[in-house]
């Protein structure tokens, strides 16, 4: 016979074998930028120096864990040289049903958006995509997009809220989350 704490021990770790499972099954990807490549002209930005497109990718994701009620997505560059970073877009109340974005969906007035979805102020300091500009000569730097699944249909976010805030809310909601990282540099200035 099998002692009760062996019996809670193997249960618990069968449910967290199964929850690691499910979060295994959630993926984000892209047509438009493969894992690990560098951005185009198209999803760099257009101003601080930079004369890019500044046109969103498009993104699709499949597998979300049991319970999603929503979706968020940002794009994060932590090499950006702020001691904080640098977000690139911030989108949240996506419906649960949607399982994409279409390629340049990330316009400040966010009419390609799935309806019902918000986009919150980047760094940039306003809502919509804004595109990879790091300082000329830096090190390649990092732009994770990552799609977050939420336990609640909506983010209470006050108009004007910051990333950080966008953020908070997530990680405060979050089921499950599913990243690639993608990369882009500039050359020294002459």
């Amino acid at each position: 016979m099998t002692s009760r704490p062996i019996r809670t021990l193997v249960l618990a770790s069968a449910v967290a074998l199964a929850g690691s499972a499910g979060a295994a099954q959630f993926k984000l990807m892209s047509p438009t930028i493969k894992p690990g490549s560098t951005l185009t002209e198209a999803q760099v930005f257009n101003g601080f120096g930079c004369s890019g497109k500044n046109i969103s990718p498009a993104l699709k994701w499949s597998g979300a864990p049991k319970g999603t009620k929503s979706f968020a997505l940002t794009v994060y560059d932590p090499d950006a040289p702020t001691g904080s970073g640098w977000w690139h877009w911030v989108v949240y109340n996506i419906p649960a049903g949607a399982t994409e974005l279409a390629e340049g969906a990330g316009t400040a007035d966010g009419k390609a958006m799935p309806a019902g979805s918000a986009q919150g102020n980047t760094d940039f300091g306003a809502p919509g995509f804004g595109g990879a500009c790091p300082p000329p000569g830096d090190k390649p730097h990092r732009y994770i997009f990552t799609v977050y699944a939420l336990k609640t249909d909506k983010l209470d976010i006050p108009a004007g809220g910051t990333a950080a805030l966008v953020g908070y809310m997530i990680n405060a909601n979050k089921l499950g989350s599913a990243s690639f990282t993608a990369k882009f540099g500039r050359p020294k200035a002459k």
